[in-house]
């Protein structure tokens, strides 16, 4: 049975004395909901992969409350200090070399001379945070390659029962997972994946970052990069710029007349931020309602290139991507 506890003193107390304890705890950040273990403890880490079915060949984020702490694992560079100083706490993960004296397992790290690591901004997250006091290992809180969850019920659906808990501290607010880059080479610093910070916002303290040239190029070092991922069950049809009657609508921006008998719009005046936030909760609504209703497919209406319109498509392309027999992966906060 999986305890779900609020986000009071108690709650996270509670919550923290499970964590170091080698427990699993799914909390709440501003991008999606993350599945915690203490990243120092082998086997607690190892309980996530179980818990997720989730294949044991792609590193995790590790979460902290402070810059100060997640600094103590890696060795910062200038422009990670400059990147930190802009955007954290916030949905950005740096990729940096292991510290000497890093405490984090190999099979958070998968045995790489890089770590992943972040400072979210949720209050109740960096509460926990600071309560644990140790480096929190967190993919997002679903079955492996599913749909990312935004508020507790979803990891309820996903995960009761093969977790310890729960702490609900209501819907995420930026609805999309953290940007990552890639600083290992301070020379050439690496988007690897969009995500709540945007590429203008990056550029703006590092123009001169780079985009990878195929998803294949940085498997190695980051999370959230498989082709397949994000998927609901019913398949994805891109760029629809009309429905059928055997399709769900994922719509941006005004309505318009359309044959699909199910639509979620996610954002009627065309809000970026709106749309990614309410992304998530839209698939997994389109896709469980759409089953029920026999329908074929989910249909998407395209999505502005610029600014989180990038983070949308980024999951979107994977969602709609070949879906492989095994190894499916899931996300990272």
């Amino acid at each position: 049975m999986t305890r779900r506890l609020d986000a009071t003193p108690s709650g996270i107390a509670a919550a923290a004395s499970i964590l170091r304890a080698g427990g699993l705890v799914a909390f709440g950040t501003e991008t999606v909901y993350g599945l915690g273990a203490d990243a120092s403890q082998p086997q607690a880490v190892a309980r996530i992969f179980e818990a997720k079915n989730r294949p044991r060949f792609n590193p995790l984020i590790s979460h902290f409350a402070h810059a100060q702490a997640a600094f103590t694992q890696v060795v910062p560079n200038a422009m990670a200090h400059r990147l930190a100083q802009a955007f954290w706490p916030g949905p950005l993960t740096l990729i940096l070399p292991r510290a000497p004296a890093c405490c984090i397992s190999d099979l958070a790290a998968d045995g790489l001379s890089s770590l992943a690591v972040r400072v979210p901004a949720n209050a109740t997250a960096r509460a926990l945070l600071e309560q644990v006091d140790r480096p929190i290992a967190a993919p997002s809180a679903n079955r492996s390659g599913r749909i990312s969850p935004v508020d507790a019920a979803h990891v309820l659906e996903e995960l009761e029962g093969r977790i310890d808990a729960v702490l609900d501290s209501g819907p995420c607010m930026v609805g999309v997972e953290s940007t990552v880059v890639d600083l290992t080479d301070p020379q050439a610093p690496c988007l690897l994946r969009p995500g709540g910070v945007t590429l203008e916002e990056l550029q703006a303290i590092c123009p001169h970052i780079r985009l990878p040239q195929t998803s294949s190029d940085v498997l190695p070092h980051s999370p959230g990069r498989l082709i397949s991922h994000y998927a609901p069950h019913l398949p994805v049809r891109l760029n629809a710029l009309h429905a059928q009657a055997d399709e769900a609508l994922l719509a941006f921006g005004a309505p318009r007349p359309t044959e699909a008998p199910l639509v979620w719009n996610l954002s009627e005046n065309g809000n970026l931020e709106e749309a990614a936030a309410r992304l998530f909760t839209g698939l997994r609504t389109l896709d469980h309602q759409g089953r029920a209703l026999g329908l074929e497919r989910i249909a998407v209406s395209p999505i502005p290139q610029h600014g989180l319109g990038r983070a949308i498509q980024d999951r979107l392309n994977r969602a709609a991507a070949p879906r492989p027999q095994d190894g499916v992966e899931d996300a990272a906060p």
